[in-house]
């Protein structure tokens, strides 16, 4: 056990940048899903909009994904080349579905011309598209050639995006715990990693072990509850006619996140080796949303959930 004098290492500008990135990440990914979601009930895409699964195939999530882990391990020089392969796929299509919607407002803001130049997989692909298609597979053949931290990074933040948006099965298993004890090898971008010396950090050093990371997984599992409460949050101010009091469950549950992951750090400097984070984020984030539902009697509401759209108001008369 560490004296507690050694919790100041969390000031270092490393720990800093990784609480910021991971709480800005976490909040920007549920932020996205929300906007995805009425993206998609605006042009009546209700098939891409939501996701439902049953109770076996929610029960085949886990089991496939130990299989995975187990074919992985026991076969890892095999699938090495295919996984980094699959990897670099799925990095291009996050990226693009990250920067699309900023590609989008700013050629409305401008009024720029697109023309269509061709149909992709179905879909016609106008010319800045296949700008930023193009721009996407650049970053990902440089992260491959050169294995940057900050390229690892871009690559690892979009991916998680991409999982909370679209709940993917096959993204999901970039972000599995397991995996990225198995990938270390490899180095793909299953995490956000920064250098401990980072702006003239005190603890020097260019090995992997001078690296604090921190797994998609401990971003993207908190995020969907994120993604969840804000729904919730903007179905109460906007369709329901009797909308909470008080502050918002997005910042219970945001703040909750902040504290888990601080406390996840500290233990780590306090103890000396490294924290399963989801041990100290599940409670501290889920725990005000549960407390605060419970006091407000919506648990049960916010339980359940339901399906309303997202794009129109409830409108009633009364008479």
């Amino acid at each position: 056990m560490e004296p507690l004098w050694k919790l100041i290492f969390l000031m270092e500008p490393a720990p800093v940048t990784l609480i910021l990135t991971a709480i800005a990440v976490t909040f920007g990914s549920a932020l996205r899903a929300l906007n995805y979601g009425k993206e998609m009930e605006k042009n009546r895409d209700l098939s891409e909009a939501s996701i439902t699964l049953d109770r076996s195939q929610a029960l085949m999530i886990p089991v496939m994904s130990s299989c995975s882990l187990l074919m992985m391990f026991y076969l890892f020089s095999s699938v090495s080349q295919l996984l980094t392969a699959f990897t670099a796929i799925a990095s291009i299509s996050s990226l693009y579905f990250c920067f699309s919607p900023y590609i989008s407002h700013v050629k409305s803001q401008f009024n720029l011309s697109d023309p269509f130049i061709s149909r992709c997989c179905s879909k016609p692909l106008t010319r800045i598209q296949s700008l930023l298609l193009f721009l996407c597979i650049t970053t990902v053949a440089a992260w491959l050639v050169s294995g940057h931290w900050v390229l690892n990074n871009m690559l690892g933040i979009s991916l998680c995006v991409a999982f909370v948006s679209h709940n993917g099965f096959l993204v999901q298993m970039l972000c599995l715990p397991g995996l990225q004890l198995i990938t270390k090898k490899l180095e793909l971008p299953v995490k956000i990693v920064f250098p401990r010396n980072l702006l003239g950090g005190v603890v020097p050093g260019n090995t992997a072990t001078d690296f604090m990371m921190l797994g998609l997984g401990d971003m993207a599992i908190p995020s969907m509850l994120l993604a969840l409460v804000l729904c919730f949050d903007h179905r109460k101010e906007n369709i329901s006619l009797s909308p909470h009091k008080g502050y918002k469950y997005i910042w219970y549950a945001t703040i909750g996140y902040a504290v888990g992951l601080v406390t996840a750090l500290a233990a780590g400097i306090l103890t000396h080796s490294p924290q399963p984070a989801l041990l100290y984020l599940v409670p501290s984030t889920l725990g005000p949303v549960v407390v605060i539902s419970w006091t407000r009697k919506e648990l049960k509401e916010l339980w359940e959930g339901s399906s309303p759209n997202l794009t129109e108001k409830t409108h009633s008369t009364e008479v």
